[in-house]
């Protein structure tokens, strides 16, 4: 019987991709790239290309440096606001409101075009070792970003760490477990795991949001197709591809998340 469960699983996975409907949007999309190779202009890509590489690790780098900052501060924020005193939960959440209830393009602009045009009015800033990255407009797009994605990821967090039994938690402190104990082998991992499509969501969101960078000079994958844009006039085909691009790393997203969906259950156990 084990002997033959790999080939079910194949056949399984195999019957999943040959239903109509997805061999229907699979013909749709290969008639669509085919038609695009074909009447459309892609002579300007080869003087790009070099650019589009670095614009597509740039926003790679971005996402996942802001959504591994992000959840860092997401889980102290969610834990304050779920289990912790007045005088932490309530900065906690007026944090987290006030970083949801304002536009993130305000924010990235605020920091940049506010924080950062004071640096400069400070001999002590400029002659520090520190000036050389301020100077730049990298760190505040990876600081709007990431206070961005925790303010999300704290409420996300939040419910998660309140919807876990408090009875596991009761029981594991009559069994002497300590606090730390218990908050990383039970109270935390099943927080994750609750809060794991979600997370998955809002980081695909995340990958959107990465755009805006390119506002204030960040040259990421977007920024690189404005450019083409701007210097051969050509509009769609740049588009196209960028559009391509997200839906291949959201894809990679999207994949890597059910993964880690199917492996946390097994670890709880």
């Amino acid at each position: 019987m084990s002997a033959t469960t790999p080939f079910a699983a194949v056949s399984a996975a195999r019957s999943e991709w040959l239903q109509p409907h997805r061999i229907v949007l699979i013909a749709i999309a290969a008639a669509l790239v085919l038609s695009a190779a074909i009447f459309m202009r892609w002579d300007w890509l080869p003087k790009y290309y070099d650019l589009a590489l670095l614009g597509i690790w740039r926003t790679i780098w971005i996402l996942a440096v802001t959504v591994t900052l992000g959840f860092m501060l997401a889980v102290p924020l969610g834990l304050a606001q779920a289990a912790g005193p007045f005088w932490l939960a309530w900065p906690a959440k007026a944090f987290c409101t006030v970083i949801r209830g304002t536009p993130l393009l305000l924010q990235l602009w605020l920091l940049y075009y506010g924080l950062g045009s004071l640096f400069p009015q400070y001999p002590w800033i400029r002659q520090s070792e520190l000036w050389p990255i301020l100077r730049q407009a990298w760190p505040y797009a990876v600081v709007a970003l990431t206070l961005s994605y925790a303010a999300y990821e704290g409420e996300v967090m939040r419910g998660a760490f309140a919807g876990v039994p408090r009875g596991q938690l009761e029981a594991a402190r009559a069994f002497g477990m300590s606090p730390w104990k218990r908050f990383r082998r039970i109270w935390l991992p099943q927080a994750i795991h609750r809060a794991l499509p979600t997370l998955a969501g809002e980081t695909v969101l995340q990958l959107k949001a990465t755009p805006l960078v390119a506002t204030i000079t960040v040259i990421d994958i977007y920024a690189v197709a404005s450019r083409v844009r701007q210097d051969t006039f050509i509009v769609y085909e740049p588009l196209l591809l960028l559009a391509l691009i997200y839906l291949i790393i959201t894809g990679i997203l999207v994949f890597g998340f059910r993964k880690l969906e199917a492996k946390i259950p097994s670890r709880l156990g």
